[in-house]
């Protein structure tokens, strides 16, 4: 089932499942959302991941290298994401600042869990945020949109082939925006954090668009250890 939302000022998005999965090895879809898009989920990556039920945390059994980008960060400098994040407790999405509803969400339910962290925990994570909308998303506009959300958080902008590039390692389907046919700027992207562990910047756990602030409250002591929930 398709959500489309429109709001006003040639913005739209629709919900599209970009990403697909294997549980335990048995072929089964992860219907899991993304913002804009008419996508056909061919976009996405194959991955084997374990999850109960019950978390919020899908465990990768294939975990993902950190994709290989250097892009530009919110003061206009080059930043190596595989070199500047090394050994440090990771979060990253792939999303746009024009995103009408789980964009925001997801970063804010990031922002108030990390509250509760102590100041040197704070100090050890990295929170990326990589745009999908890269014409629109200037390191001007990625800046005070993320200052919004936590002033500490991330955010990187630069060539699309290379961020797509990049998604598509992670098993993150992203496609360029496009304006449909009432004039609305669509852009589709995959709606899940990866979480790297400090111990071997491998992504071993993934968090949906549902993921709650308690569920990233209970799960981030974990994640800075180098644990899965």
């Amino acid at each position: 089932m398709r959500t489309t939302h429109r709001p006003a000022r040639k913005r739209g998005a629709r919900r599209t499942p970009l990403w697909r999965g294997s549980v335990l090895a048995v072929t089964a879809a992860l219907a899991l959302s993304a913002c804009g898009g008419d996508g056909d989920g061919s976009a996405g990556t194959a991955a084997e991941v374990s999850a109960e039920p019950s978390k919020a945390a899908t465990v990768l059994d294939n975990p993902f290298d950190k994709p290989d980008l250097v892009l530009t960060d919110t003061s206009g400098q080059e930043y190596d994401l595989v070199e500047e994040t090394k050994g440090h407790p990771t979060l990253l999405y792939f999303g746009y600042t024009h995103c009408p509803d789980v964009c925001p969400l997801t970063m804010s339910n990031i922002a108030v869990a990390s509250k509760a962290l102590s100041e040197d925990q704070r100090k050890d994570l990295r929170v990326v945020f990589v745009t999908s909308d890269p014409e629109r998303d200037t390191p001007q506009r990625l800046g005070a949109w993320l200052r919004g959300q936590d002033p500490d958080f991330i955010g990187l902008t630069g060539d699309f082939d290379a961020i797509q590039a990049g998604a598509r390692s992670v098993g993150i389907g992203i496609a360029p925006p496009t304006e449909d046919e009432n004039g609305d700027i669509v852009s589709t992207h995959g709606a899940q954090v990866l979480a790297f562990s400090p111990e071997d910047d491998k992504a071993h756990v993934l968090y949906g668009e549902d993921t709650t602030v308690d569920d990233y409250t209970a799960d981030l002591p974990k994640l800075l250890e180098g644990e899965t929930p």
